[in-house]
């Protein structure tokens, strides 16, 4: 059973949400504020996380700052309709996706099975070897999909599901184009709707990630209008 933690100081969405999680199979966990959220997670960490980002004592952006310190569990935002620029930071700092209030609860359950299922599939549970499971090497580029391993120019680099996904995808045929909507096709569920900004948010993250400390990771190329591709050399 899955471990969801709900952060939000709207305390009938925590209600809400919880129900509808719990008639789902899931075990919740419900916090009115960002520290409390974290002072819990520093004594065990719950499979994933569903974060308001406006709340007292600490908003959601801190507290994925410091989650990104230390794990790269699935984490979902709740925004409000005009919070464009918000949405588009938490990416950047590592969300993996994110869902606009007032919301569906059916929507965010889809979406909270689809980061599970990512997460369950890249921590190696089906161990079958096949191209998306065995270890990849790409230049000065590894990724070790069953233990979620990923390094650059002898470097380890922590990634979240998705953009450890996007990268596998773009990396295992260097130098062809892949379209945006192919890359949702990969890092998203059929049944979650995303837009091209939530992929571009992921790519420039993963870029970032990737950097070392004497030079940029230019490996991944933009293609403006058409897509993104991995140049090996």
């Amino acid at each position: 059973m899955s471990k969801i933690a709900l952060v939000d100081d709207d305390r009938n969405i925590l209600t809400s949400v919880a129900m509808t999680l719990e008639a789902e199979g899931f075990e919740v966990e419900t916090y009115h504020d960002g520290q409390q959220a974290l002072d819990a997670f520093n004594k065990k960490l719950p499979d994933m996380a569903v974060l308001d980002i406006k709340m007292p004592r600490m908003d959601g952006m801190d507290l994925l700052q410091r989650l990104r310190q230390k794990t790269a569990m699935p984490v979902i935002f709740l925004t409000s309709k005009d919070d464009e620029i918000d949405e588009v930071l938490g990416l950047r700092m590592g969300a993996d996706d994110y869902v606009k209030k007032p919301f569906s609860q059916r929507l965010l359950v889809e979406r909270i099975r689809a980061l599970l299922r990512r997460q369950d599939a890249v921590a190696g549970e089906v161990v079958a070897e096949t191209e998306e499971t065995k270890v990849m090497e790409r230049g000065e580029l590894r990724m070790d999909p069953l233990r979620h391993a990923v390094s650059w120019k002898g470097n380890d680099v922590s990634l979240t599901v998705t953009e450890f996904l996007l990268l596998q995808a773009l990396a295992q045929r260097p130098g062809f184009v892949k379209s945006r909507d192919q890359l949702m096709d990969v890092a998203y569920d059929d049944q979650v709707y995303v837009d091209d900004r939530t992929i571009d948010s992921h790519i420039k993250r993963l870029r970032k990630k990737m950097r070392t400390a004497d030079s940029e990771f230019s490996a991944i190329e933009t293609l403006y209008g058409i897509g993104y591709r991995y140049n090996e050399d």
